[in-house]
């Protein structure tokens, strides 16, 4: 994925005991920083106190950005997912530092969540002024839709990691997103 140029990677690893998860997360993260790019970690902020990554990721039923952050025991990013406008103004007065938002299509990984659709993208970016990552279903061929409903930041996870060839669907992603950015200057991408 780094190869391939992805800014972020978020190791989500359910079922997986605390241990395991900071033992996958440490191994990780010696990668990742030799490479500038932020590891964040699903659900577990204890995680960031055994681990130097850059954040931790919850989600509605998690714990609260601010036990996240008690939790991570210094100072780290802390996202939460979203899936509707009202939820992610919550997230925002929570103090989140950015926010997951979606599932824009049906995907294995939100199986308990309905699609949002893309109508939604262009108000969440009104309304909210933290970086949002539109997220769920997302792949290349649905790509540009979604940024032409204006999302300015993604996250693919099924398309990315079932791909053949990881390293040219990253590339090729990343060079959508940039041409688009080329094309339209007021989106920053990631």
């Amino acid at each position: 994925m780094i190869k391939g140029g992805v800014d972020v990677i978020q190791l989500r690893g359910k079922g997986k005991s605390m241990d395991e998860l900071s033992d996958v997360a440490a191994a990780l993260h010696k990668i990742t920083s030799r490479c500038s790019i932020p590891l964040i970690v699903n659900d577990h902020a204890e995680v960031a106190r055994k681990v130097g990554v850059d954040g931790v990721h919850v989600g509605q039923d998690d714990d609260s950005i601010e036990v996240a952050r008690s939790k991570a025991g210094r100072p780290v990013l802390v996202g939460k997912s979203t899936h509707s406008l009202e939820q992610a103004r919550a997230a925002q007065c929570e103090g989140a530092d950015y926010i997951g938002f979606g599932p824009i299509f049906a995907t294995p990984t939100k199986p308990d969540y309905p699609p949002i659709g893309l109508s939604n993208i262009k108000n969440v970016h009104g309304d909210i002024s933290l970086p949002i990552f539109c997220i769920g279903g997302i792949k290349l061929d649905n790509l540009k839709d979604v940024i032409a409903a204006g999302a300015q930041r993604i996250a693919i996870v099924s398309g990315l990691l079932r791909a053949p060839d990881i390293i040219e669907y990253a590339r090729t992603c990343k060079r959508l997103l940039l041409e688009i950015k080329h094309q339209t200057p007021n989106i920053e991408h990631s």
